[in-house]
C-alpha cells in the first residue's frame, strides 16, 4: 500500500514539524507539503493534490473555514481534516455545513489524529467522539427535522444510524449487528437517501438533531 500522502497546513512551524515526525514513524503517511497561511495552502494543495489535508483553522491571509469553502467550491479531490484548538461547536457545525471530512482536536492522542487520517482517507467522516455529545447539546434546542413517510427509516436502518452516529466503520457495524459488511453499505446509502443527506457526518448530525441516538 502506498503511503499516504499529506500537506500539513497551521501557522505554527513547530507544531508542523512536530506532526510531521509523530506522522511518519510508521511510514504509512507522508508529509508532501506544508503551508503557514490559506493562501499558500491553496496553492500547495493544487500543486501537489495531496491525499488528505490536516487544516488548521487560525491562519492569517485565509482562515481554515474560508479555505475549507474554497476546496469545497473547487471540488478538491483532497480529503479535509481540520485539526484545531477550537472546541466550541460553532466551528464545528460550520465546518459540518461546508463538507468537512473531519474534525479533531489538537489535544487529542496521536492515534486519535491517525484513526481520523485513516478514517477521512478510506471515505469514512470522522468527528472525535467528545464533540459529538457537545454537538448534541447545540441541537436539542433546534428546529427538528421532519420524519415523513418518504424518508422514514426501518428499524434496521436506525440501528445502523446510530452506530454511524458514535463513529463506527462499517466493518465494526457489521460486527455489532452480526450481518455483511455489503450489508451495511447498503443500509448506510439507503439512510442517505432517505433523510438526503451526502456523507455521514451530516448523518450524524441528523440522527442527533432527531434524537435517533436516544430513542434506540
Amino acid at each position: 500500500m502506498e503511503p499516504i500522502k499529506i500537506v500539513i497546513a497551521d501557522d505554527h512551524r513547530m507544531v508542523r514539524e512536530g506532526l510531521k515526525q509523530l506522522l511518519e514513524l510508521d511510514g504509512d503517511i507522508v508529509v508532501i507539503g506544508e503551508a503557514g497561511d490559506g493562501v499558500s495552502c491553496l496553492e500547495i494543495i493544487k500543486n501537489l493534490n495531496p491525499d488528505v489535508v490536516l487544516l488548521d483553522i487560525n491562519m492569517p491571509q485565509l482562515n481554515g473555514l474560508q479555505v475549507l469553502q474554497k476546496l469545497k467550491e473547487n471540488k478538491c479531490k483532497s480529503k479535509i481534516l481540520i485539526l484545531t484548538i477550537h472546541n466550541e461547536i460553532e466551528y464545528l457545525m460550520k465546518a459540518v455545513d461546508i463538507g468537512v471530512d473531519g474534525y479533531i482536536l489538537k489535544d487529542s492522542e496521536c492515534d486519535v489524529l491517525r484513526k481520523a487520517i485513516f478514517s477521512v482517507y478510506s471515505g469514512e467522516s470522522y468527528i472525535q467522539s467528545e464533540l459529538v455529545s457537545l454537538m448534541k447539546e447545540k441541537l436539542e434546542n433546534s428546529d427538528q427535522d421532519e420524519l415523513t413517510e418518504e424518508n422514514l427509516l426501518t428499524k434496521r436502518e436506525m440501528e445502523v444510524l446510530k452506530l454511524l452516529t458514535e463513529g463506527l466503520f462499517n466493518k465494526e457495524i457489521a460486527y455489532q449487528l452480526s450481518i455483511s459488511e455489503k450489508t451495511v453499505k447498503n443500509h448506510v446509502s439507503n439512510i442517505f437517501k432517505k433523510i438526503s443527506v451526502s456523507d455521514r457526518t451530516q448523518a450524524a448530525v441528523y440522527a442527533i438533531r432527531n434524537n435517533i441516538v436516544e430513542i434506540l
